[in-house]
């Protein structure tokens, strides 16, 4: 995953893009788990944010390299 991205002449990391993906899917899996209650099990809720935020950035970064997307 080395490289970056040309989205209107202008070059982004390829890492800053996949982040900021990982950010919506977190915002949208986050709000799922609010309104099924699981935060009522969990101690300290933005630690669990976190890891759930790196674990959809890793995700995505596993997929695109091994689909070939970005390089």
């Amino acid at each position: 995953m080395t490289g970056e991205i040309s989205l209107g002449g202008v070059y982004f990391p390829t890492l800053l893009l996949l982040a900021i993906g990982a950010t919506v899917l977190t915002l949208i899996v986050t709000r799922l788990l609010t309104h099924i209650g699981f935060y009522r099990f969990v101690a300290y809720r933005p630690l669990v944010d976190l890891a759930l935020f790196f674990l959809m950035l890793g995700l995505a970064s596993l997929l695109t390299s091994h689909f070939g997307l970005l390089s």
